[in-house]
């Protein structure tokens, strides 16, 4: 079995954790927190065997095979790089980094020392997403032109650190890796170009975002994200024979196609957990003596860092 050890008792990570359970081939055999009381209090509630008091225990620990990070932002590339040094394979939540420099030193740590790195990305592993892409190829909504995207959180401040942001606060920096990556996944190209334009309230991080970008072949891509709003959380493909509109696709089991000539389909997949597919993925390259996932690749988590954190100094 793949033994999993878990950074942080962040809200995300029960869901986690159930993700792993019901996984072929992994565990659950550690989790710590930067207090014991809470990494006591989480094992427990999760039958969770071991709990340490510091982060450097658990990447220290001969029971942990793979290190998942879910701290907050700012700390990812510091706990990464613990782990990575620590000779552990590493699941990074999004977003990666800060920055492209520590992204790509990351990836220069886990190449030198022969581990898995990967950017988590539980979207990509969706098998309604992977029907959305059997879709598209065979053409039945016809040639892609546009890609929208809405992301709204209303209620966004159980988060304690997210209006600050040099935490790493911040609804782009948060949410925008979702769209950013689906979209070149179901696209299998990046963008030739990108815009964002960010929106921040006096002295906090930022609440609104729009982003345009331009894919090969005359491909348009937006996206709109904002905590200020109760929107409908989507992602429309556009196709010129039909589209596609996918509710919450970073987790959904469900999406609608509309054809031109009227007529809808309904896709629909069964799951429990939304993590399971990305924790089986991970099982598997681990399995095989994988450094790379073959799906959330380096190439892709580094042009999207690039991108984010390009977008950020525009608006600073």
């Amino acid at each position: 079995m793949i033994r999993y050890g878990i950074l942080s008792t962040a809200q995300v990570v029960p869901r986690f954790v159930a993700g792993v359970k019901e996984s072929k081939e992994g565990i659950v055999s550690a989790i710590a927190s930067r207090g014991i009381e809470k990494a006591q209090k989480m094992a427990q509630e999760l039958d969770i065997p071991n709990a340490f008091g510091s982060y450097e225990e658990l990447c220290q620990s001969e029971d942990v095979d793979i290190v998942y990070v879910a701290v907050y932002n700012k700390a990812h590339y510091e706990a990464a790089k613990l782990a990575l040094l620590n000779h552990k394979h590493v699941l990074l939540e999004k977003p990666f980094t800060m920055t492209l420099a520590q992204a790509e030193e990351l990836f220069a740590i886990a190449e030198e020392r022969k581990l898995f790195l990967m950017e988590a990305q539980k979207a990509l592993f969706l098998p309604i997403t992977h029907q959305i892409q059997q879709i598209i190829q065979a053409g039945k909504i016809g040639a892609v032109r546009w890609l929208d995207s809405v992301t709204a959180y209303p209620n966004i401040d159980h988060i304690s650190w997210f209006r600050d942001l040099s935490a790493g606060g911040g609804i782009f920096r948060g949410a925008g890796t979702y769209p950013l990556e689906y979209m070149q996944h179901l696209l299998k190209a990046s963008p030739a170009e990108f815009k964002g334009t960010l929106t921040f309230p006096e002295g906090q991080s930022d609440a609104q975002a729009q982003v345009t970008l331009s894919f090969p072949n005359g491909v348009l891509g937006t996206i709109f994200l904002t905590v200020d709003l109760d929107l409908p959380k989507q992602m429309i493909i556009y196709g010129d024979k039909g589209k596609i509109i996918v509710p919450d696709f970073w987790k959904t089991d469900t999406a609608e196609i509309e054809y031109r000539d009227g007529q809808r389909e309904t896709l629909h997949s069964s799951q429990n957990s939304e993590f399971v597919f990305e924790v089986d993925h991970v099982n598997a390259c681990l399995k095989q003596g994988r450094l790379e996932s073959p799906v959330v690749t380096k190439e892709l988590t580094l042009k999207t860092v690039a991108m984010t954190e390009a977008i950020y100094k525009s608006n600073l």
